[in-house]
């Protein structure tokens, strides 16, 4: 018989949570933000080649960063209110600014592999295509392509070129990027982030109402919004490998962004707000789990990649001049891409449909 879902915003599965719990959670993430600035600062976080231990210290900023920004917003009623408006948008600024330049190179590795694999005959960017960390073989057929060496051969001809944009294109995007990031870190506004993350590591403001407030009640509503945002999505239409309707509109000419995935890139920072407040609820205890979370983020993950790397690639094919071979290819590689985002919404759909049972030990973020 199945195990009954442990649900923790449930009155019935634990005593009440004070906000103390809330006030350790931001402090612990406080002091891991300043322990990730100091290590970015002393691995020569800004140098052009930096170290992978300054690259794993600017994702540890980001991750706290994400996790205070997040929280404020999900126990907003708790905490001091001007400060906690103050704070929320500047740290999410940080974050966003800091992941900038990484987003560009995953979605420049991302294309170019998948160039390589529609047409093995391109030859790769030497060490920088890599296969991307957290993401799973697509078990659907690939989508219909021509046959490499048949007909005119405009793929293979195209495909280098092709990546030789793409390069030039994401490669300037993420050099400004870098330069942005390097400018935001030096810049008085980020040091006044800093002091205000140094201040929360000692001293959290809750208002005097949170000392009677049970934070379930706050992590409830969380819940209750992306139970809501998913269930607006099309998971039926999700359920089919191939969604006819997305794919046509995904080869729109319009440089809009595509009107289907916005309710799916809502309901992946509904998830992330879902999950921190969880961590909040329990830290590393032994905690009730939800074993859709993992593999459902992955899959959101993967829709975001995919539809920004969709985006590119349909950016780089309205380049003026281009040949008509390599506009081809970009228009092949747009087309892969979308069916990614279709892949990863039905991996989502078949993720977020199992059954959420199970307890286990928390800790530890598998993203």
């Amino acid at each position: 018989m199945a195990q009954r879902h442990l649900d923790p915003t449930d009155p019935a599965a634990t005593g009440p949570v004070p906000a103390d719990a809330l006030a350790a959670y931001l402090r612990a993430q406080a002091t891991e933000f300043l322990r990730a600035l100091r290590l970015h600062r002393e691995t020569g976080g800004g140098a052009a080649g930096a170290t992978a231990e300054s690259l794993d210290a600017a994702r540890a900023l980001r991750r706290s960063a994400r996790r205070i920004s997040g929280s404020l917003h999900t126990f907003r009623p708790l905490l001091e209110e001007t400060w906690a408006e103050e704070l929320r948008p500047e740290l999410a600024w940080v974050s966003g600014t800091l992941a900038r330049e990484h987003a560009y190179q995953d979605r420049l590795e991302r294309l170019l592999l998948a160039l390589q694999r529609l047409s093995p005959q391109t030859p790769a960017r030497g060490d920088a295509v890599t296969a991307r960390r957290g993401a799973p073989a697509v078990a659907l057929p690939a989508p219909a392509l021509p046959e490499r060496g048949t007909g005119t051969g405009n793929l293979t001809v195209g495909a280098a070129k092709a990546g030789a944009l793409l390069d030039r294109q994401l490669t300037l995007a993420r050099t400004r990027a870098h330069s942005a990031a390097l400018q935001a870190l030096g810049s008085a506004r980020f040091h006044a982030v800093a002091d205000k993350v140094a201040v929360l590591a000692s001293d959290v403001p809750l208002t005097p109402a949170a000392r009677t407030t049970d934070l379930r009640e706050a992590a409830r509503a969380a819940e209750e919004r992306l139970t809501d945002a998913v269930a607006a999505l099309p998971l039926v239409t999700a359920g089919s490998p191939y969604n006819a309707a997305a794919l046509a509109a995904g080869l729109s000419p319009d440089p809009s962004p595509h009107p289907q995935d916005a309710p799916w890139h809502q309901v992946r920072l509904l998830l992330r707000l879902h999950r921190y407040a969880r961590e909040v609820l329990h830290g590393a205890g032994e905690v009730p789990v939800d074993v859709r979370l993992p593999a459902a983020g992955r899959a959101l993950d993967r829709h975001r990649d995919a539809s920004e790397a969709a985006a590119a690639a349909a950016a780089a094919a309205r380049t003026p001049r281009i040949a008509p071979a390599t506009a081809y290819a970009l228009g092949v590689l747009h087309a892969d891409q979308r069916h990614e985002v279709e892949a990863a919404r039905f991996a989502f759909q078949q993720a977020w449909l199992k059954q959420p049972v199970g307890a286990g030990r928390g800790g530890g973020d598998p993203w």
